[in-house]
């Protein structure tokens, strides 16, 4: 089926040859996509149909397509059930096709005892439930819709289904009065449906009606998904002056992962891919208070921030938006930091996330806050933090060298050779060539330097210490009880705008090599 989708802004208007059956329609909230979905089913005419689970089950349904089928099948008649809700007509509308298949099967098969009786949207609606939830009957008793558990003869009104049950039976019975090769609209189909059953609802809802082409509204990339090679359109804008809009139809995701789709379809500014878990790391509750210009997407891995910008910016023809990453430096040398910077995945001067908490316009800044000396807190703490990393010295460059030989040995093991004695001779070569013990000494004498000049910066760049702001004692020379205090409290400044917030982010920020 060919669809005429609303104009761009440029004034053009696409068609679609939608040989799959379905169209998803994304958007972030306030791009215009309801709007959108709104424009296409009215342009659309007659071959509209509209499904909303929400307006179904709490809404009167007024101007609907059920509420207009009801309308025609009962008209001002005596018989006329008092319906409240869309689902309510939905029933009423099964029962009066019900009663009418069974008058026009006795009317003209009546005298023929061979006869079967034809099957009916009811008979459909029954064995669809029956395969999605297998414990569950419907029942008809006085014209009247009921429902049972497994063998239990107790039966129970459509009122005790739960809103994920009763979403599904109408939409499963609402297709079924979808006009012929019609477009049935389908607007936040995740509503109120648990994700085990969502897939094969929706499976089961367009098996029903193979004729119809369904367009699904929706903010659940999931779901989006789960449609499988479904057209879907991501809307980015509305003009309300000109009734136009911005919009790209999407790749085929194979290739995306669903974290790059979420931040295309939800971005309005540039994306900012971050470590962490997005709920509880420091980095979720720090870089979205500094890099208030980004989108900031936590992703969990360093790998997975690097895959992510690398694909976001791969498709930057398409999405017309910048990205960027960030991940700790841990150990990573000069080389190996200059490339990931020429990848657009930005590398702080300091080994990882807790360190930028200990930089020293942050520490002064909290001092600050808290009434106090903020020269003498951060010297202690300088003092503290540098002696920490004199104790751990040794075992601070064994870990760098492990780091070093590691990637060396990736690096030189992709060589090609011609046959296993070449390959056997180079990584018994390998030990002589990296020369591990000179590495380490390596490290040794240059973190030593550090600790000689009191090069405090330098010793944030290179020391990874999770510990290190628990040891440091600065939580409790600037007033507070524990780490985690201490980094609310860093939070706490930031979101509060105050001339001590302006002074942490440019310090986070210098520490990116940038400017607030």
């Amino acid at each position: 089926m060919v669809i005429t989708l609303p104009p761009r802004k440029n004034g053009e208007a696409t068609e679609i040859d939608d040989n799959h059956g379905r169209l998803i329609i994304i958007g972030a909230n306030g791009s215009g996509k309801s709007r959108f979905t709104a424009k296409l089913y009215e342009e659309l005419g007659d071959k509209s149909y509209r499904l909303s689970a929400l307006q179904g089950l709490y809404g009167n349904g007024d101007g609907s397509p059920v509420s207009r089928l009801f309308e025609e099948a009962y008209g001002m008649t005596a018989f006329k059930p008092q319906a409240s809700s869309e689902i309510d007509k939905l029933f009423a509308l099964l029962m009066h096709d019900e009663m009418a298949t069974l008058i026009n099967y006795k009317m003209s098969r009546g005298g023929d005892s061979g006869a079967k009786l034809p099957g009916t949207k009811l008979d459909v609606l029954a064995g669809a439930w029956k395969e999605l939830f297998p414990e569950s009957n419907i029942l008809v008793e006085s014209g009247k819709f009921l429902f049972s558990r497994g063998t239990d003869s107790r039966s129970y009104s459509a009122l005790k289904l739960s809103d994920g049950e009763r979403a599904a039976i109408y939409y499963l019975a609402g297709v079924l009065y979808a006009p012929q090769n019609g477009v049935v609209f389908i607007d936040s189909p995740e509503m109120f449906m648990h994700p085990s059953i969502m897939q094969a609802l929706w499976n089961k809802v367009e098996q029903l009606r193979p004729d119809c082409t369904y367009v699904y509204t929706t903010h659940d990339l999931e779901f989006a998904s789960s449609r499988g090679d479904g057209i879907v359109v991501w809307v980015r804008d509305y003009d309300a002056a000109s009734v136009t809009w911005e919009y790209d139809i999407l790749p085929p995701q194979e290739g995306m992962s669903d974290e790059i789709y979420m931040a295309i379809i939800g971005a309005r500014k540039p994306v900012l891919f971050i470590e962490g878990d997005g709920v509880n790391s420091i980095d979720a509750k720090l870089y979205p208070l500094v890099f208030r210009e980004y989108t900031v997407k936590s992703l969990g891995s360093c790998n997975k921030v690097i895959e992510a910008t690398r694909a976001f910016n791969d498709l930057s023809a398409f999405h017309h938006m910048d990205s960027f990453g960030i991940v700790d430096r841990d150990r990573r040398d000069a080389h190996e930091v200059e490339y990931l910077r020429g990848k657009k995945i930005m590398v702080p001067e300091v080994a990882e996330i807790e360190n930028i908490m200990m930089l020293e316009e942050v520490i002064k800044a909290v001092a600050k806050t808290r009434g106090k000396d903020e020269n003498r807190v951060f010297e202690k703490v300088k003092r503290s933090v540098i002696a920490q990393f004199r104790h751990d010295l040794r075992q601070q460059a064994l870990l760098h060298t492990r780091h070093r030989v590691k990637r060396t040995v990736e690096y030189r093991i992709d060589g090609r050779f011609n046959n296993i004695n070449m390959l056997e001779q180079h990584i018994k070569s390998l030990a002589t060539e990296i020369n591990p013990r000179g590495l380490y000494e390596s490290f040794c004498r240059e973190f030593r330097k550090y600790v000689e000049r009191d090069d405090y910066a330098s010793v944030l760049r290179v020391y990874n210490q999770k510990s290190m702001i628990s040891g440091s004692n600065v939580a409790a020379l600037c007033g507070l009880r524990n780490k985690d205090e201490y980094v609310r409290c860093v939070i706490s400044i930031l979101r509060g705008g105050t001339g001590q917030a302006s002074r942490i982010a440019q310090a986070v920020r210098n520490c990116f090599g940038l400017k607030v």
